[in-house]
């Protein structure tokens, strides 16, 4: 009788005849493809425990912070007129009145804005009695959408005692005269000549109220902001020169 001892090498009990075959005797056709796959199945992770390779990389790296874009830096605010309070300027108030429209300092340079009824008489007052001896010059500025006053006319003066030098600001309306400063300030004759030119302010009591750069001829006063200056350069050209405009 052939041994039929256990693998473990118990042999069976008495009368019972062992049901165990040989390893070497199972056949593979007796596995079934269902039980391969059910083992290999349990030897797989669940897919739930298992997150998706892009999640997983995700739950290890830490997200990158956002990057805070800085705030504009704040526009610093620009110069400002601020009140100019002397001795000269509280007398002037006191015997003008509202005829001083405003006393101010602007970057450091000091100058009154007067009405035009009294600006001969300030002009005056600054040359005599506060040694304004020099003036240095005569401009004006054009603002033809601003209402019944659109040119600004300003007369720099230096005082060489002082060594400083104030701005005396008037407005008038356009076709509207002032008197000339000829009378105080020598200089004053060819700088109101200029103004006149360019501007087409005319200065009552001049002793040549004419142009100083242009032709007589010329039309029109170029450096107010309504004039197409290259418009009448080529009308003047052609007419005066018989040529076309260079511009």
């Amino acid at each position: 009788m052939p041994d039929e001892t256990k693998p473990n090498g118990t042999p069976p009990p008495e009368g019972t005849q062992s049901t165990e075959k040989p390893a070497a005797e199972v056949k593979s056709s007796e596995v079934k493809p269902s039980e391969v796959k059910a083992a290999a199945e349990s030897k797989l992770p669940s897919p739930a425990a298992t997150p998706p390779k892009s999640e997983a990389t995700a739950a290890a790296k830490p997200a990158a912070p956002t990057a805070v874009k800085p705030a504009a830096p704040a526009k610093p605010a620009g110069p400002v007129p601020v009140p100019w309070e002397t001795e000269l300027t509280r007398q002037l108030k006191q015997r003008y009145g509202s005829g001083i429209r405003e006393a101010s300092t602007y970057l450091g340079q000091n100058y009154l804005v007067v009405d035009p009824a009294i600006l001969s008489e300030i002009l005056l007052l600054m040359c005599q009695d506060e040694g304004f001896d020099y003036c240095v010059d005569i401009t004006a500025v054009h603002y033809p959408k601003r209402e019944k006053a659109e040119f600004d006319v300003i007369y720099v003066l230096y005082s060489f005692a002082q060594n400083t030098r104030v701005r005396v600001k008037t407005q008038i309306a356009d076709g509207a005269t002032l008197p000339t400063a000829v009378p105080i300030w020598e200089t004053a004759n060819w700088l109101e000549r200029e103004v006149f030119d360019m501007f087409g302010i005319r200065f009552t009591g001049h002793p040549d109220m004419k142009r100083i750069l242009l032709p007589e001829e010329w039309k029109g006063h170029p450096l107010r902001k309504d004039y197409d200056i290259l418009k009448q350069d080529t009308e003047w050209v052609k007419i005066n020169l018989g040529i076309e405009s260079g511009q």
